[in-house]
């Protein structure tokens, strides 16, 4: 069985670079994770570099301005790599007339880029960064608009590998469920984020600005996600740190309490081997 840590600390000797993701570690959307950041903090104050690693479609300003407003200290990284950061190098080579799916408020993922925001009907390329209403709405009620992109033989960029994350008690549906629809359709999809390398690239180009030459084999990833942070650290072959009470808690859990037994059998099943795991990061 991987083994089980306490604190952060029982590892970060061994380390000279952390990749850390945001949702689901440092927050669930709601309300920042007090002692994940002072886990966070400490490993920095011992002459480790920290960059947190998320799926956001966002630009990094915008996420720093979100971690700050939900308590997240900006003493607890170095910098910030976000999917959004990347998929912008993906937009600049696609088809410039979009139609976008997603939030207004993630329209800064196109500011500065030679783009036509346009109606499905008349577009050239898709970009996602998750749902208009991801409260209300489901991948089935974009299955229609979908099948006909797919059709024409539309590219769609995701923004946002994630399928689901955390806000407070809830689990909510991201961009990439509709990526996974749109593959389903026939559609070809380009994706940024955790798990393919342009964002593990992109973030160990960051910790180099900062420390010089790496030993990959001093490099650790911490995350909650299967699909995203457990296979692209594994993928990219980096040391993984498992979140456990995040998105698949569920799998495991009965009464706040974690069987040990099923969770080994998780990773397992899920093909999974950390370094070490711990409910949350403290």
């Amino acid at each position: 069985m991987t083994p089980r840590i306490t604190a952060l600390s029982d590892l970060s000797n061994r380390y000279d670079v952390v990749l850390c993701d945001v949702w689901g570690v440092l927050h669930n959307g709601v309300a920042a994770f007090a002692e994940a950041s002072e886990a966070l903090m400490a490993a920095r104050r011992r002459g480790v570099t920290v960059v947190l690693l998320t799926n956001s479609p966002r630009p990094n300003p915008s996420v720093l301005t979100q971690l700050r407003g939900l308590g997240v200290p900006d003493e607890a990284h170095d910098r910030i790599v976000t999917s959004g950061d990347v998929t912008r190098a993906l937009i600049a080579t696609a088809p410039r007339r979009i139609f976008f799916i997603g939030a207004e408020r993630d329209l800064a993922l196109i500011n500065g880029l030679d783009v036509e925001l346009v109606g499905a009907d008349s577009a050239e390329s898709i970009v996602c960064s998750g749902f208009f209403d991801d409260e209300t709405e489901t991948p089935a009620d974009y299955r229609a608009t979908l099948s006909g992109l797919a059709a024409r033989g539309v590219p769609f960029i995701c923004a946002n590998p994630d399928l689901v994350v955390e806000r407070g008690d809830r689990m909510i549906p991201c961009a990439g469920a509709l990526a996974a629809l749109y593959r389903e359709l026939g559609g070809e999809t380009a994706i940024a984020g955790k798990p393919y390398p342009a964002i593990y690239r992109a973030a160990l180009a960051e910790a180099r600005a900062l420390r010089g030459a790496l030993d990959p084999r001093r490099v650790i990833c911490i995350g909650d996600g299967m699909p995203t942070d457990v296979k692209g650290a594994q993928d990219f072959g980096l040391d993984l740190l498992y979140i456990s009470g995040g998105i698949h808690a569920g799998d495991y859990t009965a009464e706040g309490r974690i069987d040990e037994r099923k969770l080994k059998a998780f990773l397992a099943r899920e093909g999974a081997t950390p370094t070490a795991w711990m409910p949350r990061l403290a």
